[in-house]
């Protein structure tokens, strides 16, 4: 097996797939890589299957040490990488030496990139699933939960393949700011028509009261006027309103069921989007409907196939 030494490291550093699932009735949340698009890009990239363990690097602040000749991938957001202060753009595979230094520095474009290697990063799987969610205490290099480590080492043990890089018309622009599409859920109806005027025609500010837990969006004030709720089952992507009026997105590490109104859910393309937004940014939600937002995801995940 080959390893990575880790060198550097935050919180903010996990070890993630592409979540668990069916395991909610038991109180156990998703997890998994808040953009998934750049994590199945990365995997692309050394032609592992999409959903093969990765670690996410949320604002930089990682490094990891080379023990032997390997070939990585990066795709996701620039966080300033270097090998041994040589600069390194995301979305390609790349050459580590034995010895060589990658290092994460900070955002200049994004918020998260996702490094892969060859064959996935090996961990006991947790309920079928690697992803660390620190909450629960699951996933992770141990199965406990734990974010990774400075001196943990990371495995893996597929074969490398050549040198690959993403076709640049299809890589995300994370300099615009593209609207967010929300399906629209069942309390919908319920909230006021100048709210729902301004949710849709708005500009929304991503607050920095952010985690993988949820996003509040900071904006106008939006007025609920239906009976209070029961709690329900809470979706990936659903767009809560609690008292204050201001949106919280719940994304991967989300508690299972919530008694807040909901205006809806983001769809899972939107959600990768989001996942890339700092605090400040500026985003816009657009309504669709459920059968056009199927099919575009169905078409994404086709084009993994053409390439």
């Amino acid at each position: 097996m080959s390893r990575l030494m880790i060198e550097a490291s935050t919180p903010l550093c996990l070890l993630q797939d592409a979540g668990r699932f069916g395991v909610r009735h038991l109180g156990v949340t998703q997890g998994g890589a808040a953009d998934w698009c750049s994590m199945s890009w990365a995997n692309w990239l050394l032609g592992n299957e999409l959903d093969a363990a990765v670690v996410e690097i949320t604002l930089g602040g990682f490094a990891v040490v080379a023990e032997e000749d390997c070939l990585l991938a990066l795709a996701g957001a620039d966080l300033g990488a270097q090998i041994d202060g040589q600069p390194l753009a995301p979305w390609r595979s790349f050459r580590l030496a034995k010895g060589q230094t990658l290092r994460f520095t900070q955002p200049l474009l994004g918020a998260r990139v996702y490094l892969a290697a060859p064959g996935g990063f090996t961990a006991p799987k947790v309920l079928g699933s690697s992803a660390t969610v620190l909450r629960e205490e699951l996933g992770g290099l141990d199965g406990m939960g734990l974010p990774l480590a400075k001196g943990a080492a990371l495995g893996y043990s597929g074969e490398a393949l050549a040198v690959r890089e993403m076709p640049s018309a299809l890589r995300p622009d994370f300099k615009t700011h593209a609207p967010l599409d929300l399906v629209l859920g069942a309390q919908i109806g319920q909230f006021s028509g100048q709210s729902l005027f301004d949710v849709f025609n708005r500009t929304w500010t991503i607050d920095s009261r952010a985690d993988r837990m949820g996003i509040r969006l900071l904006g106008a004030a939006l007025q609920y006027q239906g009976a209070p709720m029961i709690s329900e089952g809470i979706p990936l992507g659903a767009v809560q309103v609690p008292p204050d009026g201001q949106p919280i997105v719940l994304l991967n590490d989300r508690q299972t069921i919530g008694g807040y109104p909901r205006l809806g859910a983001l769809t899972p393309l939107a959600l990768a989007r989001l996942a890339q937004c700092l605090p400040g940014a500026k985003v816009r939600l657009r309504p669709v409907v459920q059968d056009v937002a199927h099919r575009e995801h169905v078409e994404y995940l086709q084009g993994f196939k053409d390439r």
